[in-house]
């Protein structure tokens, strides 16, 4: 090696030690790191925009736990519809499991409490006097209103007071009198018997006692307890189309014969409440519980109802629904207690003489109503 290319080397070494230098300028591109920092700043601005957020989100929280408070009151302020559907589901769920007999016991002795709190008024609706007066309307109050007898009885009473005067009366007279109710002929028919019988039998007095009076002509086991229950003070129920009707509502029975459920709320109750129960039931029957449309969102007993819902919910539908003295109208006596809420039964609107002959088939009780 020349002595001029000894003194070149260290200047190739140089200068070849600055190609690493040059080929590292991607580390010195370290600024350029900065463009993510810059990139990341909308990140920053957004966590600093946060706190502009914050008042939507507290909004939305506001707005939630609002709600979640109207739901609560809401469910507070309705607790008579949710409850007796939550009740009703529970008792078909339980549907396959039978009732003891002790927790139907134990049902009934609740419904009929509390039917006692609403209804502290309930009564026989057929006015009366005597035994014999009873008896007689009861027998009149077959496939018509309890109302339309009371519209009748009078006139018929004053014209024959005793079992005496009845047994000698005038079918056809009789008949007219008693026309407004429904098959006066059958009707006149029993009552003109039963007259009879009394007079002959009984010396023109109305028996105690349950054997003696369905031997009566036009006298069945309904009837006998009615007249028992409310004119002898004889405990009984009083089986008729509203109550059985309810208590299958209530699943207190499956029986559709009347005997039998007669048997079966026997079981169920004390005798010293059966006559009272026969009209707490049959009061919520006919002014609440109806056939085909109960008022079930204005029903006082509702959450102890099992069928609840069968009929109208919304309460201002049901209220609509409500007869007598619970919608606001007259009841069903002309003469009704000192302590009932209601107003008293008009008497029959005078009526035009009927004409053609008179006819006691079913066509002719188109005035009478189901009870």
């Amino acid at each position: 090696m020349s002595e001029q290319e000894a003194a070149a080397a260290p200047a190739r070494k140089a200068a070849t030690g600055k190609a690493p230098a040059k080929e590292a300028i991607p580390a010195k591109k370290a600024p350029t790191g900065k463009a993510p920092a810059k990139k990341a700043s909308p990140a920053r601005k957004t966590a600093a925009g946060s706190k502009k957020a914050t008042p939507a989100k507290t909004t939305t929280a506001a707005k939630k736990a609002t709600a979640a408070k109207k739901a609560t009151a809401a469910k507070k302020a309705a607790p008579a519809k949710k409850a007796p559907a939550a009740k009703a589901a529970a008792v078909k769920a339980s549907g396959s499991k039978p009732e003891s007999q002790a927790a139907r016991a134990k049902r009934a002795a609740r419904i009929n409490s509390a039917l006692a709190e609403v209804y502290y008024y309930a009564h026989p609706e057929l006015d009366f006097e005597n035994p014999f007066e009873l008896l007689v309307a009861t027998v009149l109050s077959a496939q018509t209103t309890d109302l339309r007898v009371n519209q009748t009885t009078p006139a018929l009473f004053a014209a024959y007071p005793t079992p005496e005067d009845m047994a000698a009366a005038d079918p056809e007279a009789l008949e007219e009198l008693i026309r407004p109710t429904g098959f006066f002929r059958s009707k006149a028919k029993s009552l003109l018997g039963l007259s009879a019988a009394l007079r002959d039998d009984h010396g023109g007095e109305v028996p105690g006692s349950v054997d003696e009076l369905v031997k009566l002509p036009g006298v069945g086991r309904k009837t006998a307890f009615v007249v028992l229950g409310n004119a002898f003070g004889v405990p009984g129920l009083t089986v008729d189309t509203h109550f059985g009707r309810l208590v299958r509502r209530w699943k207190l029975t499956e029986q559709t014969d009347a005997v039998k459920v007669e048997q079966e709320i026997d079981d169920l109750l004390p005798e010293s409440e059966w006559t009272m129960f026969s009209h707490r039931t049959i009061f919520h029957g006919r002014r609440v519980c109806h056939s085909r449309k109960p008022a079930c969102g204005a029903c006082p007993i509702a959450e102890l109802c099992p069928s609840y819902g069968e009929g109208e919910t919304d309460p201002e539908k049901a209220k609509k629904l409500l007869k007598y003295e619970m919608g606001g109208q007259p009841g069903q006596r002309l003469k009704p207690p000192a302590d009932y809420p209601g107003r008293p039964a008009p008497p029959l609107p005078s009526r035009a003489p009927a004409a053609g002959p008179a006819s006691g088939s079913a066509a002719d009780s188109a005035t009478g109503a189901a009870r």
